[in-house]
């Protein structure tokens, strides 16, 4: 088998999941799928509203976070793009400051507002090392955290060192 090259300027890293992310969104998958079937199994004949929404709000929520899974990420032009199933969202990193690898970072953290665990770790997040950060991560062993003047935000490169050094560019060229 033949290794691959190191590309010194890669652009592209990937989100690879941990194996408590796997479980997690195992767990919660089964969870949602379950209650909406054994939901629609037993609708009685004229179920409510209400019911039918039980129904069909798991499957949602199952879309809706699937859709927003962190698939990897994409450095370009001073920006950060956020690779999901289908679209991206932008992170700019012209005033970034620092760039730390920290497989630790995430270790103790209370999620404010987001995902904690469907497909990903999505949302602000808070603890005693960062503060209040943004996360787009899926496997926090693999952290890097990128320091910016009005946030912190912690993403997850298959390639943690690799992806601090390029994103360290943005910096030199500030």
């Amino acid at each position: 088998m033949a290794s691959q090259p190191h590309n010194v300027n890669r652009t592209f890293y990937r989100a690879p999941w941990s194996r408590q992310l796997q479980l997690i969104t195992l767990l919660c998958s089964v969870i949602l799928l379950g209650i909406s079937f054994a939901l629609l199994l037993h609708t009685p004949a004229e179920a409510p509203a209400i019911y039918q929404l039980g129904i069909w709000i798991p499957l949602l929520t199952l879309v809706l976070s699937a859709a927003f899974a962190v698939r990897g990420y994409q450095l370009e032009d001073k920006h950060l793009y956020i690779v999901r199933l289908g679209w991206r969202s932008r992170l700019c990193l012209a005033q970034l400051q620092a760039v730390t690898v920290d497989s630790a970072a995430m270790d103790g953290s209370i999620r404010l507002f987001g995902n904690g665990g469907l497909f990903a770790y999505l949302g602000l997040f808070r603890n005693s090392k960062l503060g209040r950060y943004r996360a787009y991560a899926t496997d926090t062993a693999r952290s890097v955290v990128l320091h910016l003047p009005t946030r912190t935000v912690v993403v997850t490169p298959d390639n943690p060192s690799e992806f601090a050094r390029q994103a360290e560019k943005s910096i030199a060229m500030g």
